[in-house]
């Protein structure tokens, strides 16, 4: 890794140094951590929306995180994108279903998105996650 000099502003230094105490971390660490992430080019694709969404994370308690890893989409459309998925593959879905199922597996990608944001955000504080972690505490 090279060791590259940049200047930021004493309010934004100052912030790195709250994160850092919170999360028991290096400033630097803070910093080039926020830095990556705010370069990676995977969400580039996203709608502006849904990256402002993940970006919010990073500034949500640990507890919080945890509990947004363990989410799980509701019982009621689990259930009915198994029944669409199986019209789907069986050819007798319609026009108005299909957008249904659309809709819910767009659903499910963003959860699983706000999930694996989470469980970053928590790697990069130093915890140890694990993908049993991301059950639902009740399981």
């Amino acid at each position: 890794m090279s060791d590259h000099m940049i200047s930021i502003s004493d309010s934004l230094y100052e912030k790195a140094q709250r994160v850092a105490k919170q999360t028991s971390r290096q400033v630097e660490d803070v910093i080039r951590t926020r830095l990556e992430g705010a370069l990676d080019e995977s969400t580039f694709d996203l709608p502006s929306d849904e990256r402002a969404e993940l970006r919010a994370l990073g500034y949500l308690s640990d507890d919080t995180l945890w509990t947004i890893m363990q989410e799980q989409m509701q019982a009621v459309k689990q259930e009915r994108l198994s029944a669409l998925m199986e019209k789907n593959s069986r050819g007798t879905i319609t026009d108005d279903e299909y957008n249904q199922l659309a809709d819910l597996v767009e659903d499910g990608q963003r959860l699983m998105l706000r999930k694996a944001e989470a469980m970053r955000l928590l790697m990069d504080r130093g915890y140890k996650v694990r993908l049993d972690d991301m059950k639902p505490a009740n399981e």
